[in-house]
This record gives C-alpha cells, sequence and structure tokens, in this order.
C-alpha cells in the first residue's frame, strides 16, 4: 500500500484527547502520565502498522498466488513470506534511514519503483496461462522464491511499508529503546498477518480451482491499477500536480 502515517508534531494527544502537559496541569502522577504516554504511541503504532500492511487486503492477493500448492506448501509460504517481510522492514529499522541518506534515494524513488513492481507481477497474474505458484514444489528452491516476490516484496515490506518503519523509529526523534519497542510492535502485526494468512486454505476450499484462476486474474487487474495509482500519485508529487480525484 502507499499510506504512509507520520507521527503528529507537537505534543501527542492520546485516544482520550489528553495531552501529557495538560495530565501534569490535572493532577495526574507522573508515572501515570508517562504509562498513559507509552500505550498510546504503542495503540499507534500498532494501527498505523496494520492500516499501511493492510492484511486482510492482502489475504485475496495470497490466496491467488498460492492457488496451485497443496495445504502444506500454502502454511509454509506463508512462514517464510512473513519472515522474509519482517527481516527486509527491520533492515530499513536499523539502516533504511542512512541508507536513503547516503544514496541520496528521494521517497518518491521508492514509490515509483514498487509501482513498476507490482505492475510487472499484476500483468503477470491477468495475462499468463499459469499461476505465479505453478510448478514449486517442496524440494526446489520455488518456494522460497515465491515467498521472497511476490509475496515479501513488494506485496507485504511494499515501499510504504518501508518508508513508514523509517518514519516510526527515526534516529532524530527516538531512542534505540524506542525503536526495539517499535521492532516488537512490527512483529506483533505480521503475526496478526500470518494467521490471516492461514486462512488461505478454508477458502481456497470453499471456492475451488476455477474460483481461484478467476480470483487470481481478478486480483491481477486490481494489482495492475494500484501500480498505476502508486506510480501516477507519486509523478503528481514530483510535479506539484493536484492530487488524484
Amino acid at each position: 500500500m502507499t499510506l504512509i502515517l507520520q507521527p503528529p508534531n507537537g505534543p501527542r494527544i492520546g485516544i482520550l484527547g489528553l495531552v501529557t502537559e495538560e495530565a501534569s496541569q490535572a493532577g495526574i502522577p507522573l508515572p501515570f502520565i508517562g504509562l498513559f504516554s507509552m500505550v498510546q504511541q504503542l495503540i499507534y503504532q500498532f494501527v498505523t502498522l496494520l492500516v499501511v500492511l493492510d492484511p486482510v487486503g492482502m489475504l485475496a492477493v495470497f490466496v491467488a498466488v498460492v492457488s496451485p500448492l497443496e495445504p502444506r506448501e500454502r502454511r509454509k509460504t506463508a512462514v517464510l513470506a512473513i519472515s522474509y517481510a519482517f527481516g527486509v522492514l527491520v533492515f530499513f529499522i536499523a539502516a533504511g534511514e542512512l541508507l536513503l541518506i547516503q544514496m541520496g534515494i528521494p521517497l518518491l524513488a521508492f514509490q515509483i519503483a514498487g509501482g513498476i513492481l507490482l505492475l510487472l507481477y499484476g500483468k503477470e497474474m491477468t495475462l499468463s496461462t499459469h499461476a505465479p505458484g505453478e510448478g514449486t514444489n517442496d524440494s526446489s528452491s520455488g518456494l522460497h522464491a515465491l515467498a521472497v516476490y511476490p509475496l515479501a516484496v513488494p506485496a507485504i515490506a511494499g515501499p510504504g511499508a518501508m518508508l513508514t518503519v523509517v518514519l516510526l523509529t527515526d534516529n532524530r526523534q527516538f531512542s534505540l529503546s524506542e525503536q526495539l519497542v517499535t521492532t516488537g510492535v512490527l512483529a506483533s502485526v505480521l503475526f496478526v498477518f500470518l494467521l490471516i494468512l492461514m486462512a488461505a486454505n478454508p477458502i481456497m476450499r470453499a471456492i475451488g480451482p476455477g474460483g481461484a484462476n478467476v480470483l487470481r486474474r481478478v486480483m491481477g487487474v486490481l494489482l495492475t491499477a494500484i501500480a498505476v495509482k502508486m506510480l501516477l500519485t507519486a509523478i503528481a508529487h514530483w510535479l506539484s500536480l493536484p492530487p488524484l480525484q
């Protein structure tokens, strides 16, 4: 997804609309203020990552991609994809900001690159006579390759997710301990993601091979549309054009 939620500037407002300074003036003990601030930040990060990663929206894509595989292979592919995505996002937590600065890569370049990758894969899903996972088997590197591309990158750990974890762990705003907490929040979100992907087997039993083939092509069209939107949005920002309607 392309949604990137930035932490609010200035005082952080909690879920009840209570600002830390106002809480202090209200006579609330400082330990409770600190605990409240930490909880609201955890909730903010969890919801932000959940919205950006969009596990429910990705379930249909996952079902379409792994439809040719056996149930055991689907489960293994889900675990591999989540593991690879976690590794990629942890790398961006640790070194993403420094990497972008040192290489002079603008944020829009990531969005354009992700849009191109999704565009190519959406075209393959829509027009190819074979499903992306067809022909893979557990004894080869096929499952790992499928888990890496397109599932881990760019479907799960896409440009939006990469940039979001960079923003949530900005070295100028957050200490190492806070960044470690954010990493834990990311792990919990991806665990929820994995549980949702595990629902692929019941869905496959319900729709059958024919339904999976139709779903794959429909999702290919939708992925292509998402990719085009990503590209057009990035170009519009670059050229300072009005946002897409």
